[in-house]
């Protein structure tokens, strides 16, 4: 079988460090280098997506395994499902968009070129994430993954750039170091020997009291809530977002941050359903106060920038809802959410951007009347702001909905609270249009440009994803009805078992 998997993890990594290469006289293609090496991955992408076998989406598809270090059980395993496979295909949709985005914020060449290949370097290792099979190898690329990141956070961006970078390493590596213990513990729990670290082999050899089990589960999913961001391990988002470069945050919470969700569904669940089972009361209460705060702090931020990561906070709260209500329909629409959150808050994150290019604030209170200058512009924002708020008719509307339908028949308190969201979420987004948009316009603003054919280029194919999967979400939810199946016959038979 052809190793799509491995070509994909692999070529980001060989363009990042071909751009590194180039000679000082080169440096200046570095943008079309790196749109290339992603327009290649996205074509290769497409490709194996054509091949993927719709009707068997819970399979682990296009596996590879190969010993990698075989004295210590782990393997260079890759196979996607069905959510593995919508997460990748955000990862390499996104990526040359905010490239794209970015296209004019260097002037000098040799930061141009380093911005540029630790994007690809990232990109490498998210797709390294969704298709890994081997828990070591997850947690190689999951720890390896923080290099690029506090590069791209630290070095480019705002003034308290080192202080976000810095804190953003601090919390993901506390994280990560918990995790593992847990992972060396798994090695043992399972049996060891060849191979032992492959999930199946895991899943199938596991031997764990139930003190063992539930410590092994909080270790990997307090690693995964500071990546989702959950409350209280959130605070290192608004500070990243504040301070990284617009397309780095839209990376960052569009789709790495899904890792931590990713991982709930795929390790949490599946590894310790027990402990998952006896910890699901405390965290879906953690969610839902994430669902709460997030929303009431984005409506008191000035920062657009600090508010559109708040509102992130309060959908991921939504989404660990639905994963912890262990409901196939709840587990269905919170994997779909991850996918189109990733739409909707990747390009409101660019739309921003697109405006401090503008005007150098991110501050609320420094706009107005913007309608009337740049129409085009305010009504894209305006379209992308209503998917955020889970407008009827664009994707994030279908997943929400089904996280609260799948998740009241067993939650329903944590469900109708979290509706509330729903009416505060069309107060920070229609409040913020209106300071930003409506209005007289400010004087200051008269000669704001409208959205120029590059940004139109990024921001718009956003747009009609977000539409087609409004009207037509059965087009993704298919890929994901057998994998939450899976899950959720998992966690009912390891239940019945206990």
């Amino acid at each position: 079988m052809f190793p799509f998997l491995t070509i994909l993890v692999a070529l980001p990594a060989v363009g990042a460090a071909l751009l590194w290469a180039l000679p000082a006289t080169a440096r200046g293609r570095a943008r079309e280098i790196a749109l290339g090496v992603t327009g290649l991955e996205l074509l290769l992408f497409a490709i194996m997506a054509t091949q993927f076998d719709k009707a068997d989406a819970g399979a682990f598809q296009f596996s590879e395994t190969y010993s990698w270090i075989p004295q210590i059980g782990t393997s260079w395993a890759l196979g996607i499902n069905g959510i593995g496979l919508l997460l990748i295909a955000l990862a390499v949709i996104l990526t040359p968009l905010a490239i794209l985005a970015g296209w004019r914020e260097d002037t000098d060449l040799k930061a141009r070129r380093d911005y540029l290949a630790l994007i690809l370097l990232s990109l490498s290792f998210m797709v390294g994430i969704f298709a890994a099979r081997d828990v070591f190898l997850f947690y190689v690329m999951f720890e390896a993954m923080l290099i690029p990141l506090y590069f791209l956070i630290g070095r480019f961006g705002g003034e308290q750039r080192r202080y976000a970078a810095v804190k953003f390493l601090l919390y993901s590596l506390a994280g990560g170091l918990i995790m593992l213990v847990a992972v060396v513990a798994l090695y043992f729990q399972g049996g060891g020997g060849e191979q032992a670290f492959l999930t199946d082999n895991l899943v199938a050899t596991l031997d764990m009291s139930t003190t063992t089990e539930r410590l092994m589960f909080l270790a990997f999913f307090l690693a995964f809530a500071i990546k989702a961001p959950m409350v209280p391990v959130h605070t290192w988002l608004p500070d990243v977002a504040e301070t990284a470069r617009p397309g780095t945050t839209a990376l960052l919470v569009a789709v790495l941050d899904k890792i931590g969700t990713f991982g709930m569904i795929t390790l949490c669940l599946v590894l310790f359903p027990n402990a998952a089972q006896w910890a699901a009361p405390a965290i879906i209460v953690l969610a839902v106060i994430s669902v709460i705060y997030g929303a009431l702090m984005a409506i008191g931020q000035r920062d657009m920038l600090r508010l559109v990561s708040y509102t992130s906070v309060s959908h991921f709260g939504v989404m660990i809802l639905g994963i912890f209500a262990f409901q196939q329909t709840s587990i269905e629409g919170a994997a779909l959410y991850m996918f189109n959150h990733g739409l909707s808050t990747g390009a409101l994150f660019l739309l921003v951007g697109f405006l401090v290019a503008r005007t150098g604030t991110a501050d609320v209170q420094a706009y107005g009347g913007l309608q009337r200058v740049v129409p085009v512009f305010a009504g894209t924002f305006l379209v992308v702001g209503l998917s955020s708020l889970s407008l009827p008719g664009l994707s994030p509307f279908v997943s929400e909905i089904m996280v609260f339908v799948g998740a009241y028949p067993v939650a329903a308190a944590a469900v109708i609270v979290s509706a509330i969201s729903v009416v505060l979420a069309a107060l920070y987004i229609l409040l913020t249009y209106q300071r930003v948009f409506t209005g007289p316009p400010r004087e200051e603003l008269s000669a704001t440009r409208e959205l120029t054919l590059r940004e139109r280029l990024v921001a718009w194919p956003l747009v009609a994803l977000m539409v087609l999967l409004g009207f037509v979400p059965g087009i993704a939810i298919d890929y994901l009805s057998d994998p939450a199946a899976d899950v959720v016959a998992q966690v009912t038979i390891e239940e019945a078992g206990a």
